[in-house]
């Protein structure tokens, strides 16, 4: 059962930083469009990554393209469409990719159907597809019916569950496997993991870090493997907060500290 995170990292250690966006780092809104991450938590992830040789990478569903969007005006290490697309600290672009026809058929089939189901919308990412019912709980089922059968047909994709939505995509990309590719990188590796998030999506990513001796933070209720527990985005900002705030506070002393070694050794 996930404890509820009432302690920062310990500075001394070496950190790899993690971070899934929509319900951690930004508030869920009734439509993607809406989401933004407030400009104050955005310079603390850049001093964050800073402070830990850049080894800080956001984890989400998104694409890439919307993830640095959001990011604007930083470029972090990227995992999106649950690892399905990833760039490295270098700007390395790692890419599963579908062939032209079945993602053509695809896109067909579900445009077609989600126009028989008032309030539902899609999401299209390439080499996946999200289904989105927020808006229209009352057709959950049939999305779901719709997504299974699109995954029975193209075996090479799987489903992913999420909050109000359901995602088709290829299967074996998840998160977990993202953060496990980032941690046999420079400047992830040798590092500790550290992995913040709210979703079922989330729940590799949680595993991979546990296994790695790591921290994992379950953002809200539910179920999880996350071994602590924040109670909603705010309290994650709150923590950043915290961190950013020890962060300062060790750079401080390093620097008095040396300072009096370099006077004394005069």
């Amino acid at each position: 059962m996930a404890e509820p995170l009432t302690v920062t990292p310990e500075q001394s250690a070496h950190y790899a930083y993690f971070f899934d966006l929509d319900g951690t780092l930004a508030e869920l809104k009734p439509h993607p469009d809406q989401v933004v991450i407030p400009p104050t938590i955005l310079q603390m992830l850049h001093h964050l990554a800073e402070c830990n040789a850049g080894a800080l990478a956001l984890i989400s569903g998104r694409s890439m393209v919307e993830l640095d969007a959001l990011a604007n005006p930083w470029r972090f290490p990227l995992a999106g469409v649950h690892g399905a697309e990833r760039r490295d600290i270098n700007g390395k672009m790692h890419i599963v990719h579908l062939p032209s026809a079945i993602e053509r058929d695809i896109s067909v089939q579900l445009h077609t159907a989600l126009r028989h189901l008032p309030g539902t919308e899609i999401e299209t990412k390439g080499m996946a597809f999200a289904l989105h019912y927020r808006q229209a709980p009352e057709h959950e089922a049939a999305l779901q019916a719709l997504a299974l059968r699109i995954t029975q047909t193209w075996p090479q994709l799987a489903l992913q569950q999420g909050k109000c939505v359901v995602e088709i995509k290829p299967k074996g990309t998840n998160k977990g496997e993202a953060i496990a590719a980032f941690m046999q990188e420079a400047p992830f590796a040798g590092r500790v993991p550290v992995f913040l998030g709210d979703d079922l999506t989330d729940e590799t990513g949680f595993r991979v870090v546990n296994k790695a001796g790591g921290i994992s933070v379950k953002v809200g209720e539910g179920e999880t493997q996350a071994q602590w527990r924040l109670a909603g985005v705010p309290d994650v900002w709150r923590w950043l907060e915290s961190v950013y705030a020890a962060q300062q506070e060790k750079n401080t002393n390093d620097r008095r500290d040396g300072n009096e070694s370099f006077s004394r050794s005069i």
